[in-house]
């Protein structure tokens, strides 16, 4: 009978079934009245007494794993009903909806492009940092305010290391390997500890220049802005540079375009000024030259910067940051003619 038992879990493990009537064929063959197991019960009760005990444990763990393997069957087949049901395998191939780049992606590669254009090259940095590419090579003062935590994400176990806050730091690593002529346009993910709102987050996008050779000027800035303004904004776009203060360019200013919604009559989007400011710029210090290694008495520079989403903002009208990185598909597919 022992033998009997090993044969049919034998049996039992090797089931397979493809519908559900060959699962129920199944169970009607060992779980049954008149099945093999309930055949096995009848002919325990002819069991000498000191063999129950053995006997009546394996039949038990036979019953047990039949009725388990049944079941299994019986779920496999189910998932197959169900798919057979959904798949109707006579229908032609459909299109496929494929995806679209994200606005800041096509507005990040529309102004690599221009500027690729112009002689530049693209130049990727870390995004964590540390102290000296960030702000001590860019001519930051040791108690400049951005150092502060209101500004910057520090990494807690190494208070030197950061997340850095501008992509200047791309710049700082370029020319501490490279003498001039240096011409590189740098974009990335930068990071400020902001409270998030519709005007403000915690991370976005930057794109930074920078140029370094002999006898440049601030004329070369300004031609350099102004192509680059009529590019992105269109032909007829305006520019103005006013005075202003970065710790790593001497003269500095904030350049603004004229306005793309009213065209400079004054809307809601320029706040009735006719102007946009769109980025900040100016000559780079002398002192950033001199720590990055490069001669200042024979070498000068400019630098720029702006913020990708300020950019996106002016071109597509989008009033609320947050929309960015929040993931809305309906938000991303109203780019999908942008691509």
């Amino acid at each position: 009978m022992i033998e009997r038992i090993k044969q049919l879990l034998d049996e039992v493990e090797q089931l397979h079934a493809a519908s559900p009537e060959e699962v129920e064929a199944l169970r009607i063959k060992y779980l049954s009245k008149k099945g093999e197991i309930s055949q096995l019960m009848d002919d325990f009760r002819t069991v000498p007494a000191e063999m129950k005990k053995e006997l009546g444990k394996r039949i038990n763990e036979l019953k047990s794993r039949a009725t388990e393997r049944i079941n299994e069957l019986k779920a496999g087949v189910a998932v197959l009903d169900t798919v057979a049901d959904d798949v109707d395998l006579t229908r032609t191939p459909y299109p496929i909806s494929l995806g679209t780049r994200h606005p800041l992606t096509i507005v990040k590669n529309e102004i690599v492009d221009i500027f690729s254009r112009l002689g530049f090259t693209l130049a990727e940095g870390p995004e964590v940092e540390d102290d000296w590419h960030v702000y001590s090579s860019m001519n930051f003062a040791d108690d400049h305010p951005a150092r502060d935590m209101q500004d910057t994400f520090f990494v807690e176990a190494h208070p030197d290391i950061i997340l850095r806050s501008h992509t200047s730091s791309v710049q700082a690593r370029v020319m501490e390997r490279q003498q001039p002529p240096i011409r590189v346009i740098c974009p990335g993910r930068v990071y400020r500890n902001e409270a998030v709102s519709a005007r403000a987050h915690c991370f976005f996008h930057q794109v930074e220049g920078l140029y370094v050779d002999k006898n440049v000027s601030f004329k070369d800035l300004k031609q350099v802005l102004l192509l680059f303004a009529q590019e992105m904004f269109g032909s007829d776009t305006k520019i103005r540079l006013r005075p202003s203060f970065f710790p790593f360019t001497e003269p500095s200013a904030e350049m603004d375009v004229s306005c793309t919604i009213c065209g400079g009559k004054g809307c809601s989007m320029c706040k009735g000024s006719g102007w946009l400011e769109i980025l900040g710029c100016g000559m780079v210090d002398p002192a950033v030259l001199e720590a990055n290694g490069i001669d200042s008495t024979v070498y000068s520079g400019y630098a720029f910067g702006m913020g990708i989403e300020r950019i996106a903002n002016l071109k597509y009208q989008v009033k609320d940051l947050r929309m960015f990185s929040e993931n809305d598909v309906r938000f991303l597919e109203e780019f999908t003619a942008a691509n």
